[in-house]
């Protein structure tokens, strides 16, 4: 479960939030429903927008996002899988922050350890749904992991479980398979330039393409604005 102030998750046996102090106890009544995300028709994708959006982001702010995709690749690459979700959501703070006007941290990295169950499962069931795509000729793969790119923001933005956030993603894709589709090549592509910096580039590149999600995802979706605070 999650703090609805501050957003930490936390075990159901505590009574109040270890982060921000807020009573977790709530009213007696009917269990709540998960929330379904509806998305808009007539979405299309704008791959190379987003990308350079994405650069133009990266660019204003370079040293720092330099640092965090150091420590995003040495983390992730020391505790693979296990860490992975919960760095990307963490990433995704950083840049909806940035975004925002908001005062982005460093630490912003590791927020999303508040979110480390659905992130955790989210980037476990992602990368199984994709292993399966792959093997059915790659092309499904690929659709695969493009229709779930947004997970960890509906995630962290909405505050929803792993799965109503796939589902979300999902919906947002759906649109446009073969431009998300794109997007996701597009992606690939820079950070396969960025490899061929000899892998310094990375260090620019998954910043960019990171950066490019989040700046999608706010233009289709749209940002809870109350997230940035709660985010503490």
């Amino acid at each position: 479960m999650f703090c609805h102030s501050c957003g930490t998750q936390v075990t159901s046996d505590v009574q109040f939030c270890p982060n921000c102090g807020q009573s977790l106890s709530a009213p007696a009544g009917p269990a709540p429903i998960a929330p379904v995300y509806v998305a808009p028709a007539g979405i299309t994708a704008r791959p190379g927008a987003w990308i350079g959006a994405g650069w133009d982001l990266v660019k204003a702010d370079l040293g720092n996002y330099v640092l965090i995709a150091l420590v995003f690749s040495v983390l992730n690459g020391a505790v693979p899988m296990i860490l992975q979700g919960p760095l990307i959501a963490g990433f995704h703070i950083y840049c909806m922050k940035r975004i925002l006007g908001r005062n982005a941290e460093f630490a912003d990295l590791f927020k999303g350890f508040n979110f480390f169950i659905p992130t955790l499962v989210a980037s476990l069931v992602i990368g199984l749904f994709s292993f399966a795509g792959f093997l059915l000729c790659i092309i499904p793969g690929f659709v695969v992991v493009a229709m779930y790119k947004f997970t960890y923001l509906f995630i962290v933005d909405k505050r929803m479980d792993f799965w109503p956030a796939m589902q979300a993603s999902h919906a947002v894709v759906r649109n446009d398979y073969f431009g998300f589709t794109m997007f996701l090549i597009l992606m690939i592509l820079v950070n396969l330039l960025g490899l061929l910096c000899c892998g310094v580039g990375l260090l620019v590149s998954i910043p960019v393409t990171i950066a490019a999600i989040t700046i999608a995802y706010s233009e289709l979706v749209g940002f809870d604005p109350a997230t940035p605070d709660r985010i503490v």
